[in-house]
Parts: C-alpha cells; structure tokens; sequence
C-alpha cells in the first residue's frame, strides 16, 4: 500500500535478516509487548529474544534463590527445616520440570515449523553417552537409597521413598529429552520454552547443592558400618551393606549427572529462536582418523595400563573402611609421576600452537564459548581442594612420605590443570587444517573399491596389508611436524585424561580416605569440600577428553 511507511533496518538487523532462510513465511518472529513500537520485524524479534531470556533467567534465579534459602536453613537449622521439607520442594520442581518435559516432547516440538535448525555443535555424542552412564549410575542410586528406606520403614518417613522415586522418573525423562533434543533451535513457543529449560536448570543446580552439602544418611551409614550406636538400625545386615556400600560408591555419579544436564540444558537455552546460517555449518566435518600417531598411543597405553593396575590393587585393598599406607604411597605416587608428564606435554602443545600460522576461528559459536567457561569453572573444583590439602599438610606434618606424596600431588594437579586448560582453549579456537591432497585420497578409495569387488587370495591378502602399513608411514611421514607433535600430545593427554576419570569416577577416593584433611577440617566440612570438587573435577576430566579429541582431529 502506497500510504504504509517503510521503514528502513539497521545494521544488525540486516546482519540477522541475512542469516534467515529465504522462505520468511517458515519464520516464527518473536515478539514481546515492551517492543511492539519497533519499527522492524527484525529489531522486534531481536529485543523480544533479549527480554525473554531475561526474564526466564530472573525465573532461575529466584528459584536457585528459593532452594538455596531450604537448603542452607536445613543446614544450620534441622529442627525448623528438617531434610524432608527440602526434598518436598525438590520433588515439586520435579514434577514441574516432568511436566514441561513431556509437553516439549508431544506438544513445542510437533509443531509445524518448531525446528528448522539443529546446532550440529551441541550435544555431541559423548556428552550425551555420558547422560546416558551417569543417568543410569544415578538410577541405581535410587534404587539403592529406595532399598535402604524400605527396610528400616519403621523408622523412617514415607517421603524418602517417594522422593527417589520421583528422581528415577525424573533422571529417565530428562535423559530421553536430552538424548533426542540437545540439538534443537527451537522456532515457536520461545518464551515458554525458556523458562521451562531454566526451571530445569535450576532444579538440577539445587539437586547438585543438596548433594554436595547433605551428608545425612553418609553420617547414619558411616555409624553403622563402624558398629556404633543410630537411630535406625538394621535387622538384615547383610542386606542393608549391600545397598549402604552400593550408595557411598554411586553417590558422585549423581553430582556429575546433575552438571553435565546443566550444560546441554544452557546451550538449549541458548538455541531458542536461533537461526543459524549456511556459514556457521560445517560442509566437510573433520573425522577421526587413527592415522599419523605413533608415540602418543604408545606412552597413553602404558599409562592406561599401569594405572589399571594400580586402580585394581587399590580397589582390592580397601576392601575395609580404612585403606592401607603402603596402597595409598602406590597411588598418590602414580599421580606424582603422571601429572608432570601430561603438563610437559600441553605446554609443549600450546608452544607449537604459538609457532603455527593457522588463523583463529572467530563465528559465534555457542558451544564453543560453554566448553571454555566448563573447563575453566571445573577446573576450579580440582584446583580449590588441592589448595585445602595444601595447607592442612603444612599446617600438620609435611615431612611423612605420604604426606610430602599429598602435597606433590596437590602442586603437580594444579599446574597439570593450568596448563591442559590453556593447550586446549588454544587448540579449539584454531581454524580447522583442510589438507591439499584431496584427489590422491579420492584415487586411493576408489581402487580400494574395486580391489573389494574382487576374491582375495591369500598372497593378495599379504600385498594388501603391506600396502597398508606403507600407507601409514607414507602418511606418518608427510605429515608435518608440527601438525604430528600436536596429534601425538592430543592423543596421549586423551589416554592419560581417560584413566584419570576412571580411577576417579569407578575407584575409592583417596583424598577423602587417607583421613589426613578429613581430621584437621572436620568430617562435615571436608565432605562439602570433597563432594564440591570431586564431581567438578570427575566433570573436568571428561570435558577434557572432547576438547583433547576436537584438537586431534583438527590439527
């Protein structure tokens, strides 16, 4: 219509138009009415996203706020605010989030046009198999917590089987949802769809807080494995050991599945209403490829194997409460060992990083910014109890060889985290290497092909494997050496990152048991340090392995 204004966009709503798909009629803009004066449709979406994560973050806010008030009130004050009212309001985020959860999964994410996006950076199969194992490792759990209250029903409260019943409906629905969903840039129903991922958020974050800080039924445990006198006693002891040990051996593995959920859930957050352009979709993904490594499989798979080793002799030993001397000077002396080799090795890294001519990847990538903020924000939870132990050792006696082993290891871990931090931060904001070869490997699978076609004999069979193997040194040799030193370091640091997660995750934990700062802070107060860090650090080790493996394949 000639008499209608026409209104002219800026800058950034040219810059954001562009990135739109062509077919506008698919687009769902956001709108809000504190912007409805906006002149642009454009302008109009972008202020209407910014206010809506405002407000779905005040949402958050508030009730982080709200639980950590229950929390803290149970802690300093059990008679006004006992165990039960937390796990009640715990239990009503629950279900809130369950029933968000499945309105998502039948109702938002049916919509027509709901997803025209998926971030092919988010939820990346590692992250999601790691939902998957801790979900399940927090599922048993339950399980073992549901068995526990049952049997000494007489004694305690109804809720505390129904609240961990709730928590297996709640870690299974949440685990599909992310399994299925951590991809999505969700186009409709985008003020909703926030709120709901941060009432997930915070649910989870709480769920972690009452973990790391309630050490009730470890306390009632620990009585009754020492034989002392509690309020509840068991008339089945063998029964209840086994969902006692069960319990304090799955307990970190909820912690853990708390914060990875976290994640996923703020990079979904973050997708909402999010168009992505063809620029920020990689046409050739990088593969692994196990080729141009010697040196690194070799020293990671002689680290993997001691370690093993190491971890079963411990495993086997603490078989009682308290661990040997001798088992303990093995382990730490591992770690002592270990972690110089792994630090050499990522300032190493980061050296040859400096010396290359690669340029930094500069698109917006959301993903990438979570990943470097987890590293760092874990790597707090490592480095933060290494500083506790290093002043109790000081503070107690630092010439014990055990002891001088503790205060070695604090030392090393921090500067091995440190370190590992800054090779990979460097290495994920490089630009990917693109080899120039491309036709000879199109000519190598092409005659591959058609050497299948044909019945192998056994001397065929021979010449096949040589040329294999002169394949691999061909390739081993024409690689670059700055581009081989980054592959074998990445490797290593992955095999070595690996077994450090299992001896954490799967093992005994040492820095709980050796009782050295459990005594000079106090059982309470160790175990809020230990049940702070510990999954901070369990999380660390598995985010590095991504990372480590991005910067392999990318080099």
């Amino acid at each position: 219509r000639s008499g209608k204004q026409v209104s002219r966009p800026c800058h950034h709503c040219k810059s954001r138009s562009a990135s739109a798909p062509t077919d506008t009629s698919k687009i769902h803009y956001e709108k809000s009415w504190l912007y409805r004066h906006c002149s642009s449709v454009q302008q109009r979406d972008r202020q209407a996203q910014k206010a809506g994560q405002l407000f779905s973050g005040l949402l958050a806010m508030n009730v982080v706020f709200l639980g950590s008030a229950f929390i803290s009130s149970m802690i300093f004050n059990q008679v006004a605010i006992p165990l039960i009212d937390v796990w009640i309001l715990l239990s009503i985020l629950k279900v809130l989030c369950l029933c968000w959860i499945i309105y998502y999964l039948l109702g938002t994410s049916r919509q027509p046009h709901a997803v025209l996006y998926r971030d092919s950076h988010a939820g990346a199969i590692w992250i999601r198999g790691s939902v998957l194992l801790f979900g399940s490792c927090s599922i048993l759990l339950n399980v073992f917590h549901i068995g526990y209250s049952t049997i000494l029903i007489d004694c305690k409260s109804r809720v505390e089987i129904v609240f961990p019943s709730i928590g297996i409906l709640f870690i299974c629905t949440q685990a599909y949802f992310l399994w299925h969903h951590s991809k999505d840039c969700i186009q409709v129903q985008h003020n909703f769809t926030r709120c709901g991922l941060m009432l997930a958020i915070a649910t989870n974050l709480l769920l972690w807080l009452l973990d790391v800080t309630n050490d009730t039924l470890h306390m009632e445990i620990q009585f009754q494995l020492r034989n002392e006198t509690a309020l509840c006693m068991c008339s089945d002891m063998a029964i209840c050991k086994v969902f006692q040990k069960g319990y304090i051996l799955l307990y970190p593995f909820n912690t853990e599945y708390c914060l990875i959920c976290c994640s996923m859930l703020y990079v979904m957050w973050k997708n909402v209403g999010r168009r992505i352009s063809h620029d920020h979709i990689p046409h050739t993904k990088p593969k692994f490829k196990f080729q141009g490594v010697v040196f690194g499989p070799l020293l990671g798979t002689t680290a993997v194997i001691i370690g093993i080793c190491i971890f079963m002799v411990y495993q086997i030993q603490t078989t009682g409460l308290i661990p040997s001397y001798q088992v303990l000077v093995i382990y730490y002396s591992y770690y002592v060992v270990l972690l110089p080799l792994m630090s050499v090795g990522a300032v190493i890294g980061t050296i040859i990083h400096a010396l290359e001519k690669k340029e930094l990847d500069t698109l917006k990538n959301p993903t990438r910014s979570l990943d470097v903020i987890l590293l760092m924000g874990a790597a707090l939870g490592q480095i933060g109890m290494c500083y506790f132990s290093i002043v109790a050792i000081v503070a107690s006696d630092p010439t014990d060889l055990l002891n001088s082993l503790i205060l070695s290891y604090s030392v090393l871990l921090i500067f091995q985290n440190i370190t590992q931090n800054v090779f990979i931060i460097d290495g994920l904001h490089r630009q990917h290497f693109t080899p120039p070869g491309k036709e000879e490997d199109i000519k190598e699978d092409q005659n591959h092909e058609a050497y299948d076609q044909r019945r192998v004999s056994m001397l065929e069979l021979g010449q096949e494997i040589r040329k294999a193997s002169l394949s691999y040194i061909h390739s081993y040799s024409h690689l670059s050496w700055k581009r081989r030193a980054l592959r074998e370091i990445s490797f290593f640091l992955v095999l070595c990152n690996i077994i450090l997660w299992v001896m954490q995750t799967f093992g005994g934990h040492p820095v709980f048991e050796n009782g050295l700062e459990r005594s000079f802070y106090g059982y309470s107060t160790w175990f809020v340090i230990v049940n702070f860090g510990l999954p901070l650090g369990v999380f660390y080790r598995m985010h590095s392995v991504g990372g480590l493996l991005e910067v392999y394949v990318t080099a």
